[in-house]
């Protein structure tokens, strides 16, 4: 493993304490939950969470969401603590988003901090003629959680229609997941034409939306707040490498196009050469990186029976099985199947 590899695998992908404040709130107010299980799946108290720049694995706070589903017997649950407002447990960047001066600069803020409420989902934004599109993609297949997923629309929504027009409504909804027993909770909370088993979780919504003002907006709050956002935004951003951040874009990338130096660097906004001179400086080569992200990848993979050898290849971007399995074995020193068979007893990676 390349120099530096070690030390981007030890910091995994951080929520918002916030988040995880509001959930808990939801289920102290339904009096559900034990302190000694929720400081368990934390692993830390919950008192240890209070502060603006608190954050928390995002492991654990999916953890926390099953663990919140298992005892309200409640599998719509995401969606009920969604629809609950509490300016309280908004966190810094909700009391921004709903002091900026539209729905269109909120929505601009929403995006360009999202990184601080949650850095295992990436938040993408399209624009049509007529519509804005908000997309959001996890890093990993287990950094999907329906619950955390159902919150954040019910969330949007919700105080969308509660702080700046009651009548806001999206045009489309696509979930991520397949259709649940409580599909009839979307609509009634939602509203729109709601679809699921779709590739990403999408919402659309008609751009005139992004002209409504904030009824309710104080601008010397939104200054406030904003400042206290951009110094906490100005702290963590130092704490995360750069390398790490390329790192999980390739990782997302890898099985769906070929990976490119180019193509990343654009993405970064810089050139080629720029991208090769950050990751020296951080003791590791854009090939090395590429090598490590696949090897990982593959070894996951490989160890559950989620995916055919061949699709394991395809994935990685291998152009034959022979291929892959010639590198498999230099990695390990044995064959893809017989790794394989001594991991048949593991959980399929996510």
């Amino acid at each position: 493993m390349a120099t530096g590899d070690s030390e981007i695998n030890d910091i995994p992908p951080q929520v918002a304490a916030s988040s995880t404040l509001a959930l808990l709130s939801y289920l102290q107010r339904k009096g559900l939950g034990e302190r000694q299980v929720i400081e368990e799946i934390l692993g830390t108290s919950p008192d240890q969470l209070q502060g603006p720049d608190r954050h928390i694995d995002a492991d654990r706070y999916y953890a926390l969401w099953h663990y919140a589903e298992s005892v309200s017997d409640d599998p719509a649950i995401g969606l009920h603590a969604g629809e609950a407002v509490d300016p309280e447990s908004m966190g810094l960047v909700g009391h921004v988003f709903f002091n900026c001066d539209t729905l269109g600069d909120a929505v601009t803020q929403y995006v360009r901090l999202h990184r601080l409420i949650n850095e295992s989902v990436l938040l993408g934004l399209e624009q049509t003629e007529e519509q804005t599109i908000l997309s959001w993609l996890p890093d990993s297949r287990q950094h999907y959680c329906r619950q955390d997923m159902d919150r954040t629309l019910a969330s949007a929504m919700t105080r969308t229609r509660h702080f700046i027009h009651p009548d806001f409504h999206a045009d489309w909804i696509e979930m991520a997941h397949p259709e649940p027993d409580y599909a009839s909770e979307y609509r009634r909370l939602l509203g729109g034409d709601i679809r699921f088993d779709a590739t990403v979780t999408r919402v659309a919504f008609d751009n005139r939306h992004l002209s409504h003002p904030i009824p309710r907006r104080n601008p010397y709050i939104y200054s406030a707040v904003l400042r206290q956002v951009n110094s906490v935004l100005s702290r963590w951003q130092p704490q995360k490498s750069f390398s790490r951040k390329v790192r999980r874009m390739i990782s997302r990338q890898m099985s769906t196009d070929r990976i490119n130096a180019d193509t990343l660097a654009q993405q970064c906004h810089m050139s080629r050469q720029t991208l090769y001179r950050r990751l020296k400086k951080e003791g590791i080569s854009f090939h090395d990186m590429v090598e490590s992200v696949r090897k990982d990848k593959a070894l996951r993979y490989v160890a559950g029976n989620q995916f055919a050898l061949g699709e394991i290849a395809f994935l990685l971007g291998f152009s034959e099985l022979s291929a892959f399995s010639r590198a498999f074995k230099r990695w390990t020193g044995m064959a893809p199947a017989h790794y394989r068979a001594q991991h048949q007893h593991q959980e399929p990676p996510p």
